[in-house]
């Protein structure tokens, strides 16, 4: 499905950056950020001219070309992984931030990700996540049509455990990220540190 989707010579979500992630990307230490489901590479892309040495994990090998090519035209570097994040290696206490803008995964394989999340950080590390709701199904804006692949702020608090929220709001907004997410949605927003 996301071969084809990033198949086209238009960005499918844009070459600007998630919007909450712009206006938050300072809160992460500026090191090593594992970008999660990265795509076409829009944030990752965005992270590294702010001087991030940023790592972008993708299932799409489409999508992962179009990010070197978005890299090569903002005369950046990053490095790129084609994995499936069922079965990526995240390591322990490697990052110092980590990004997951509008990551749909089946409920059972995320709580087995942000595991991996939480063990991944080092000391104050933070993860930066934004998500839709299952009250997006009814906007239709973007994000699917299975609540499992949608995410709350109970479902964060749980499955962060070990994590410290500084931020942790659900709210509606208006998303306007290339043709696939346009108008209003429903989303939950985090930001998470590891204290130790």
């Amino acid at each position: 499905m996301w071969d084809e989707r990033y198949s086209t010579e238009e960005y499918a979500y844009g070459k600007s950056p998630n919007k909450f992630l712009e206006d938050n990307y300072k809160l992460i230490p500026k090191e090593k950020v594992l970008c999660l489901a990265e795509g076409e590479g829009r944030n990752a892309v965005f992270l590294a001219r702010h001087g991030y040495a940023v790592t972008a994990v993708d299932a799409s090998r489409v999508g992962l070309d179009k990010a070197r090519a978005l890299a090569e035209e903002n005369g950046v570097s990053i490095e790129l992984i084609h994995a499936d994040l069922a079965d990526f290696d995240i390591g322990e206490n490697r990052w110092d931030g980590i990004v997951s803008i509008f990551c749909p995964l089946p409920s059972a394989l995320r709580k087995k990700l942000h595991e991996r999340v939480v063990a991944g950080l080092k000391a104050s590390g933070v993860f930066l996540v934004e998500a839709y709701t299952p009250d997006q199904l009814k906007h239709g804006t973007g994000g699917g049509k299975s609540a499992d692949l949608m995410t709350t702020k109970e479902s964060l608090s749980l499955e962060l455990d070990g994590l410290t929220f500084k931020h942790l709001l659900e709210i509606e907004r208006d998303v306007v990220e290339g043709i696939y997410h346009t108008g209003l949605g429903a989303v939950v927003q985090a930001i998470a540190v590891k204290e130790t």
